[in-house]
């Protein structure tokens, strides 16, 4: 059976992968992701996911090679990781009471078949209102404030109360990597339980 590899180096979603018990190894694909067109949210995962998987692919001729890329979609605006508190302060001022969205590309490679499949995976998610004065606590408490393309936790501290709501994945929000989707294409390019 091929050896699953992650094209990542994210902890969150090397430890949500986990959850399926299946042995994998991680592997960061060092991507020059600015070579990518960020006018489509859609797209631009699909198309990142692709060369962080093939940028994997090419060093192992029997391996399933699993690609990922999320970035958050709002008031027709692509939101990757913010660069400083000050514009993670005013995006959850932005999001703030509002609903947006939050898409991952998963590109899953079987290098020994060459057979490879790539799809896309919306959550919808639902703001409650924040004050001014929790989004700036949430900002004080976590130094790791810009892990996620939408510049809060959706898992720790206080920012794990800012969801009112999703529809869709819930791995998909919570580590980046819809789990459902990615058995399926495990599946589909020939991977077997052994």
């Amino acid at each position: 059976m091929p050896k699953v590899i992650l094209a990542t180096t994210s902890p969150y979603r090397i430890e949500t992968f986990g959850y399926l018990g299946i042995p994998f190894n991680a592997e960061g694909s060092n991507t020059d992701e600015s070579q990518a067109e960020r006018n489509n949210p859609e797209e631009l995962v699909k198309n990142l996911s692709k060369l962080k998987a093939e940028a994997i692919a090419k060093n192992h001729s029997d391996a399933i090679v699993i690609g990922m890329d999320s970035v958050g979609f709002f008031d027709g605006q692509i939101f990757e990781k913010p660069k400083s508190k000050e514009e993670d302060f005013q995006r959850l001022k932005e999001l703030s009471g509002n609903n947006h969205q939050f898409y991952t590309g998963v590109y899953v490679v079987n290098t020994a078949t060459n057979k490879a499949i790539s799809k896309v995976v919306k959550t919808e998610v639902f703001m409650r209102n924040l004050s001014e004065k929790e989004i700036n606590k949430y900002l004080d408490e976590d130094p790791h404030f810009n892990t996620y393309a939408l510049g809060y936790d959706p898992i720790k501290h206080i920012s794990s109360s800012f969801i009112q709501g999703i529809e869709g994945s819930y791995y998909n929000l919570l580590g980046g990597i819809p789990l459902e989707t990615i058995v399926e294409m495990l599946t589909e390019v020939g991977y077997k339980e052994e």
